[in-house]
C-alpha cells in the first residue's frame, strides 16, 4: 500500500493544496474536516466534529503523517487527535501541527528564530502560546514524532491567501504603501511550503518547533511595489490598514537541516504566482517554452 497522509481541517486554503500535493506524490490522502465544503476532491473525505472519536480515527492507523491545520480557541482538537493516535495499534510516524507565527511579537527590529525568539504579548500571542502548549502537552506514543510549524504568510493566487487580496488591490491601483511601510513581511511561496512539509516528513531527526518562511524578508513598501510592477500598474494609492502586524521570523532550523528554497526572491515568487491562479492553475503542468528553430515550426510538428 502507498503511504497514508492524513490532513485534518483539509478544506481550508492550505489543506486543499496539501491534499492535491500528496495525492500527486502517490500518497493515500485522507481529508478530515467538519464538512466537505471547499475540499479539493483528492483522496477520501471523512467528517468529524473536532471533539469525538469516529470512523476518521481509524484513518490514523500506521499513517506516514498526520497534519493538523486546525485553529480553534478551545483546543479540543489536540486532545481528540491525541486520543485517536493513542488508540492506534501502529502509531503514526509524524504528528505535524501547522500554525502561524503569532507566538512572536508583531514588531521587532530583528528576525525571530526558534532558538532566541521571545513570546509576544496580547490576545494573538496568548492564543498562539495556548495552542502550542495544548499540542505539546497532548500525549503521543514514543514512535510518533511531533513537529510544530510556525509559518509566515503562505502565498498563492487563491482567495484564501493574503497574496490574492493584495494582488487585487495592486491591480486596481490601490497598491501603495500598506500599513507600516517599513515592517518586514514573513512569507513563503505555497510550493516551498508544500516542499517544506515533505522535507519534514522525510527528515526523521527534525522535531519540536520550526519556523517556515522565506529567508528573504521584504518590507511592506517593497512587497507592494513588486506587486504593482508585476501587475503593470503605475499607480499605487496608499492603504491605511493591512491587518494587524505580523511577526518577522527567520527559518533557522529548516536552513540548518539542509532545506533549499526554490522561491526565495519576492519578485520571482510574485511573477510565478501571477501565472498560477487558484488550485488547478497552481498544479497545472507548465507549457514548455519554444526556443530556437522550434519557434518557427508549426504547432502540429513540435
Amino acid at each position: 500500500m502507498s503511504p497514508v497522509v492524513v490532513i485534518i481541517s483539509a478544506c481550508g486554503f492550505p489543506g486543499r493544496y496539501l491534499c492535491r500535493h500528496f495525492s500527486r506524490q502517490g500518497r493515500e490522502v485522507v481529508a478530515i474536516d467538519r464538512h466537505p465544503h471547499g475540499w479539493s476532491g483528492d483522496g477520501m473525505f471523512l467528517e468529524w466534529d473536532g471533539k469525538s472519536q469516529g470512523p476518521w480515527s481509524l484513518a490514523l492507523e500506521g499513517a506516514e503523517a498526520v497534519i493538523d491545520l486546525t485553529d480553534h480557541p478551545d483546543h479540543h482538537e489536540s486532545r481528540t487527535i491525541s486520543q485517536a493516535i493513542g488508540s492506534c495499534k501502529t502509531a503514526p510516524q509524524l504528528w505535524l501541527q501547522v500554525g502561524n507565527a503569532d507566538f512572536y511579537p508583531s514588531h521587532t527590529p530583528t528576525a525571530q528564530d526558534e532558538w532566541t525568539g521571545k513570546p509576544g504579548t496580547g490576545p494573538r500571542s496568548d492564543r498562539a502560546i495556548a495552542r502550542e502548549a495544548a499540542f505539546f502537552s497532548a500525549p503521543a506514543p514514543a514512535a510518533t514524532r511531533k513537529v510544530l510549524l510556525r509559518t509566515g504568510h503562505i502565498m498563492a493566487h487563491d482567495p484564501g491567501s493574503l497574496f490574492h487580496q493584495l494582488w487585487k488591490l495592486a491591480a486596481q491601483g490601490i497598491g501603495g504603501t500598506a500599513g507600516e511601510p517599513a515592517q518586514r513581511v514573513s512569507w513563503i511561496h505555497a510550493e516551498d511550503f508544500l516542499r517544506a512539509v515533505e522535507f519534514i516528513i522525510q527528515t526523521p531527526l527534525l522535531s519540536g518547533i520550526l519556523n517556515c518562511a522565506s529567508p528573504e524578508h521584504p518590507t511592506r513598501r517593497d512587497f507592494m511595489r513588486i506587486l504593482r510592477e508585476t501587475a503593470g500598474m503605475p499607480l499605487g494609492i496608499p492603504v491605511k490598514n493591512w491587518g494587524a502586524g505580523t511577526p518577522w521570523i527567520k527559518p533557522t532550523r529548516l536552513h540548518d537541516a539542509g532545506f533549499c528554497w526554490r522561491w526565495s526572491q519576492p519578485a520571482h515568487a510574485v511573477a510565478n504566482l501571477e501565472q498560477r491562479p487558484q488550485l488547478d492553475g497552481f498544479f497545472r503542468k507548465p507549457t514548455p517554452r519554444c526556443v530556437g528553430a522550434r519557434v518557427w515550426l508549426p504547432a502540429t510538428t513540435r
